[in-house]
């Protein structure tokens, strides 16, 4: 995929790092992975794999560590510097500012899954820290 790469984060673990400039309100990419069910995503979450699904729509969800990308690397963030948009059935991550080469690109998505009981480890100065 052109214009990320995947890197040890300070955030956690492993992220995601824009190599080339985002313009505000540009796409930067798919969060691509194999589409699964409620059920399947509720299975897979108590997984230590299962931190890179994300909700697609009220029946679908998309598990990035299966058939992903670089996408599935994105950290949580109180202020994040991106959002995820769904159109026509796919997720797309936009900026939500400029992002510049070596930004860390970053969602506020942290317990937007009900089984999800991860602690924030973004350390901004809003954190909420759940």
């Amino acid at each position: 995929m052109c214009g990320l790469l995947v890197m040890k984060s300070p955030v956690s673990g492993l992220g995601c790092f824009a190599t080339v400039r985002f313009p505000r309100d540009s796409a930067i990419a798919e969060y691509a992975g194999e589409r699964i069910t409620h059920a399947e995503a509720v299975r897979r979450l108590t997984r230590t794999t299962g931190k890179h699904i994300s909700q697609l729509d009220a029946d679908y969800y998309i598990d990035g560590s299966v058939g992903g990308n670089e996408t599935q690397y994105i950290n949580h963030s109180c202020e994040p510097n991106a959002d995820v948009r769904v159109i026509d059935s796919f997720m797309i991550i936009f900026a939500l500012r400029e992002i510049l080469p070596g930004e860390e690109v970053t969602v506020d998505y942290l317990n937007s899954f009900d089984h999800d009981q991860t602690l924030c480890l973004c350390r901004t100065s809003s954190c909420r820290k759940s």
